[in-house]
């Protein structure tokens, strides 16, 4: 399997366009183009995450603008963007097509390219937010800390499956994704992009 984007080379920088944060403020909030091709025979389904593998672990240090994130902090995922039961006859998401824009307390469950949305990690992170707090489906881009010296890395990767749905519950974030789809993956192609929001 390939997977190639339109809105930014693998390894390189995703424009703020498809970041939640910005300088400043908010950033576009766009899912960025992807596409994705030569999948395996017998593929039913697809699954497609989006998960940044570099997010801060201690959310004090998170919380505390003044204090610099060392690059050596210890790190750990934070999803962006779960879809599951993609239809097979799908290998192209427009930009902008499932997200545009910042939705305040999280867009709601529903579709993504033909398939459904999953709870991002924003979900957790707005958590008591009187603002920005609910449920969070589908594509929220980038926003890391801007006092974090690291670049952050977005993982975008595409499954193949051999089953047209995954048994999930109607609300479902990616630990049940992985859980579901264990024993059913054909392939996979996976490209990141890097952002960070700090000046220096």
């Amino acid at each position: 399997m390939h997977l190639r984007s339109d809105s930014f080379e693998h390894r390189g920088p995703i424009d703020a366009e498809f970041a939640m944060g910005a300088p400043g403020g908010f950033g576009g909030n766009r899912n960025p183009h992807l596409a994705w091709s030569e999948a395996p025979a017998g593929t039913k389904s697809f699954a497609l995450l989006c998960i940044d593998t570099d997010a801060p672990t201690d959310g004090a240090l998170v919380a505390d603008a003044a204090t610099p994130i060392p690059v050596e902090h210890p790190r750990g995922d934070f999803v962006h963007w779960v879809v599951a039961n993609i239809p097979a006859t799908v290998g192209e998401i427009a930009a902008g097509s499932c997200s545009d824009g910042v939705t305040q307390r999280g867009k709601p469950a529903g579709s993504d390219a033909g398939g459904a949305r999953g709870l991002n990690d924003y979900t957790g992170w707005f958590t008591g937010d009187a603002e920005m707090g609910g449920e969070y489906f589908g594509y929220d881009g980038p926003y890391p800390p801007p006092h974090d010296l690291r670049t952050h890395r977005y993982f975008f990767r595409v499954f193949a499956l051999d089953v047209p749905k995954l048994d999930l519950p109607q609300e479902f974030a990616v630990g049940d994704v992985f859980r579901a789809m264990h024993g059913h993956v054909l392939g996979e192609a996976s490209m990141y992009g890097t952002y960070s929001l700090n000046a220096k």
